[in-house]
């Protein structure tokens, strides 16, 4: 506790109007979000790479992050540090009632279940404080990027049963979004395109739902295998003192065929 609390008297340094640091009393909570947004994905690469060491730096750069809002938030009168840190405390224990009261849940598919059921509650009671109509989409943040939004907003309206039956039922939908996409391609309208296309990605989303696979990672995966063939592309052009920009698409297909044989082979 004496580390956070020097970290939270450093960051109220940083932010002192008369002797603090320039750039950090410039900052607002809208021009501190990207870098909180970037900090987190950083956290997620050193977790995919494995680097243990890296992760302590990054998960340190993330909590100031969390110290950077608060001190933000607490020069306006709006809540402090102990005040986040107690709204996560109250909602570990409220929603873990086999842990820290008598409810017996056994499996972490209970739990998972409970949890959801928990959540709706408190979106159901934050709807009527305000006035407002509940909606299990409510609370899903706008701000998020759209593949891993699309992943929540389907998963929490197939928890309702809004949902297909069959993967075989999202494929047909998937080339029907295809078939819509090729005539607004045909007919050149750029709105309608980007439109179809933004069905298109939706529904292959659904399809990973479905299926249990984690849209991001799939991706993340495509990603480095298209790295790993392209490196064999420039590096075999390489060997003839070439470069892409030198060798014909025929010649680089070619070349992405051999990398993906050689792959298959091992």
């Amino acid at each position: 506790m004496k580390n956070i609390d020097r970290l939270l008297s450093i960051m109220a340094q940083l932010r002192d109007k008369k002797t603090g640091c320039p750039w950090d009393i410039e900052q607002d909570f809208a021009s501190i979000a990207p870098h909180t947004i970037e900090e987190a994905y950083e956290v997620a690469d050193s977790i995919a790479r494995n680097d243990m060491d890296d992760l302590r730096v990054e998960l340190g750069d993330l909590l100031l992050q969390v110290v950077f809002h608060a001190q933000m938030a607490a020069e306006e009168d709006i809540f402090t540090f102990d005040d986040v840190v107690e709204a996560i405390i109250h909602k570990l224990v409220s929603r873990h009632p086999h842990i820290f009261a008598d409810e017996v849940i056994r499996t972490a598919a209970e739990q998972a279940t409970h949890w959801e059921t928990l959540k709706e509650r408190e979106r159901a009671e934050k709807a009527l404080l305000k006035g407002v109509t509940n909606s299990i989409l409510d609370d899903i943040p706008k701000n998020l990027p759209a593949l891993i939004r699309s992943v929540k907003l389907q998963k929490r309206a197939a928890s309702v049963g809004f949902n297909w039956d069959r993967p075989e039922q999202i494929l047909d939908k998937i080339e029907e979004e295809i078939a819509e996409l090729r005539r607004e391609i045909a007919d050149n309208n750029t709105k309608n395109i980007s439109d179809e296309l933004g069905d298109v990605l939706f529904a292959m989303n659904n399809l990973a739902n479905f299926l249990h696979v984690n849209p991001e990672a799939a991706l993340a995966s495509t990603n480095a295998k298209f790295e790993r063939r392209f490196h064999y592309i420039e590096q075999a052009l390489a060997t003839e003192n070439r470069s892409p920009a030198d060798a014909t698409l025929d010649e680089m297909d070619a070349l992405w065929n051999k990398a993906k044989t050689l792959e298959t082979v091992k």
